[in-house]
């Protein structure tokens, strides 16, 4: 990797890191970056999953005031989701692609419509589980959500992509929870996906050492200054956000 390849990756890193933090993403930033550079696509996938393992530590530490009375939450819906990203590690190195690759646009596309309409269906949920008698305050969601969060988490531990942007959208509709506070939730559980899929990646797959460091060390500034930014942002701007950056990871993985 020569000079030049090294500064593209690390400052591919900071933007993941960022972009990772304040939604999700990132790695459309590092993924096309690793492959510019030469290596083969399932080697940059666990290069960069490696590397973006010290950035959402960073980005969850950012947001750390948010999650303060949530961790009975991030405990239950942290272990649903370490089994779903274990389980996408694995099918990455044993399935191929294209048949678990068509449906990711879909799946982020019914995410972003959740966002945008997730405060008018999260009120009539709740609405409707107060006519019948129900807690609209459901500590992890009830099953609708641990099921929801274990297959999102299967895939970004497959590829990751827009895994922020499918958190955020199932969390908003079925937690009775400000917008930020769900997003410091996000930002923990896409650590531990990351991360049990970086150990299982440790010992079973080939990856770059440079990359890895050169993405962990960018990610990890890019953490701080996505928590930074993202906590300032008012609900409606951060449902922006979310938008744009999914829609863009839709089209760019339709074009790949």
């Amino acid at each position: 990797m020569s000079i030049w390849e090294s500064l593209a990756v690390l400052a591919a890193g900071i933007g993941a890191g960022t972009i990772n933090t304040i939604v999700g993403s990132g790695t459309l930033i590092t993924f096309p970056v690793l492959l510019a550079t030469g290596l083969p696509p399932v080697t940059a996938n666990v290069s960069n999953t490696l590397g973006l393992v010290p950035g959402s530590l960073s980005g969850a530490f950012g947001y750390r005031k948010e999650l303060r009375g949530q961790r009975g939450r991030v405990l239950r819906l942290g272990a649903v989701s370490l089994v779903g990203g274990l389980a996408g590690a694995i099918l990455l190195l044993t399935l191929p692609s294209d048949s678990f690759d068509t449906i990711v646009p879909v799946l982020i596309g019914l995410a972003l419509v959740l966002v945008v309409l997730q405060p008018r269906l999260a009120a009539a949920l709740r609405r409707r589980q107060e006519a019948a008698g129900g807690d609209p305050g459901h500590p992890d969601g009830g099953p609708a959500l641990l099921t929801g969060m274990l297959f999102s988490s299967a895939y970004g531990g497959y590829f990751g992509a827009a895994q922020g942007v499918l958190y955020l959208g199932l969390m908003g509709l079925l937690l009775h929870e400000d917008l930020q506070r769900i997003n410091a939730v996000k930002n923990v559980v896409a650590a531990l996906v990351n991360g049990i899929a970086a150990v299982f990646f440790l010992f079973v797959a080939d990856f770059d050492w440079t990359a890895v460091l050169l993405i962990a060390v960018g990610s990890t500034i890019g953490g701080q200054i996505g928590a930074k930014v993202g906590r300032r942002l008012p609900p409606t701007v951060l449902r922006g956000v979310i938008v744009t950056v999914g829609i863009v990871a839709i089209v760019q993985l339709m074009l790949r």
